[in-house]
């Protein structure tokens, strides 16, 4: 295996949250015992991504803390050059892109969509949605899906609509999540390829397949993908801390950066560096 490089790179997807429940109440329906681990600090996450030469990352909103940005907005705040954010926003108050507007002020550049069930599914095709889309187009920010593959084809018809509206689908749309890649799944991924707008995150490894490290079993999937997306329109995650439960911080990166050997080094800049940096912090 070749020696790591300094590299530059940039981390997709992380999650951090702080056990001071005081300052930083959670969601109703929440409590501390839902926490694991208890806390994972910004800090944290650099220790374990600083040595893979990753040194910007993108925070996604957690959910125990449902619609409250502040501990993700006072994390940006504190350092903005090195973490980029993904908010939640109530997407069926009728209203969220008033929201949108005065969080992209805050480096906010995403927002994590996530329909718990048939009826939130069925809003992703309401108006109030609809708005989060026409200010996504207007400010260039990204409607991040996390979603199971049985929801593709809805967000398919989303991207027909509001073809210049950014969508980042996460963690390959959890294709494999039950073990099984199925043809079909990855061809309804595929097919969003024809909307220029949309990227996809290559992430969360420990979730999919075999779920189990150097995840080589993965690679055909990727290349699906990688085919056609290309390099310029994925970008690798780690989904730490839930990563770092399973396995190594590097066990994930180095997929990307050592094992898939269809990528060439350009692929490889575009899909742990340029591609999310472009993105979230151009």
């Amino acid at each position: 295996m070749p020696e790591k490089d300094g590299g530059h790179y940039v981390d997709a997807h992380v999650h951090v949250w702080t056990n001071d429940l005081q300052r930083y109440p959670l969601a109703t329906g929440f409590t501390r015992q839902d926490m694991d681990p208890p806390d994972f600090s910004p800090e944290e996450i650099r220790r374990h991504a600083t040595p893979c030469g990753v040194n910007r990352i993108i925070l996604v909103q957690m959910s125990y803390y449902g619609y409250d940005n502040s501990y993700l907005l006072d994390t940006l705040r504190q350092s903005p050059q090195v973490f980029r954010g993904i908010a939640v926003v109530d997407w069926k108050s009728g209203a969220p892109d008033v929201e949108m507007r005065k969080l992209a002020k805050q480096h906010i550049r995403g927002f994590r969509i996530f329909p718990g069930g048939p009826a939130d599914v069925e809003q992703l095709e309401g108006e109030s949605f609809h708005r989060m889309l026409r200010c996504g187009a207007e400010e260039n920010l990204a409607m991040c899906f996390l979603i199971n593959p049985n929801v593709l084809p809805v967000v398919n018809r989303i991207c027909r609509k509001f073809p210049d509206s950014p969508v980042i689908i996460d963690h390959l749309a959890r294709i494999g999540v039950d073990g099984a890649i199925r043809d079909a799944d990855v061809r309804a991924l595929c097919a969003l390829a024809k909307y220029p707008k949309t990227k996809v995150k290559v992430s969360a490894f420990y979730a999919l397949g075999k779920k189990k490290p150097p995840h080589l079993d993965l690679a055909p999937f990727i290349r699906r993908v990688y085919d056609a997306f290309g390099p310029k329109r994925l970008m690798w995650g780690s989904d730490s801390p839930f990563q770092l439960m399973k396995e190594t911080y590097a066990d994930s990166f180095d997929l990307v950066r050592y094992h898939l050997d269809f990528l060439s080094g350009e692929d490889r800049e575009w899909m742990l560096r340029r591609t999310a940096e472009e993105f979230f912090f151009d």
